[in-house]
């Protein structure tokens, strides 16, 4: 399965230290023993069109083998230091999951 979260930075937050700081913590997330592949990124910068959202400042795309483990990554003790490091720097999260 794939799990998608789109991140918005407060504007608080939108400088290059808390930046590098964030991605640091997102990378964190990849060296959870249930993902198995995936990255974070940054909006693409694509030619605009109405059909495009580029609001958001960091998304996450990763693979899992199986709804269970991404049960078991939402419960990890990584994932929950990333969740309390940076909660309060984000205005807006969202989810997507993939079966």
């Amino acid at each position: 399965m794939d799990h998608h979260v789109y991140f918005w930075l407060k504007e608080e937050r939108q400088n290059a230290a808390d930046r590098a700081e964030f991605e640091k913590g997102l990378s964190a997330l990849f060296e959870i023993e249930t993902v198995v592949g995936g990255r974070w990124a940054v909006p693409a910068k694509v030619m605009p069109r109405p059909v495009i959202d580029q609001s958001w400042d960091y998304a996450t795309s990763m693979q899992f083998a199986s709804v269970e483990d991404q049960d078991a990554y939402q419960v990890d003790p990584q994932h929950e230091v990333f969740i309390h490091a940076f909660k309060d720097w984000w205005s807006q999260v969202q989810v997507r999951d993939l079966a």
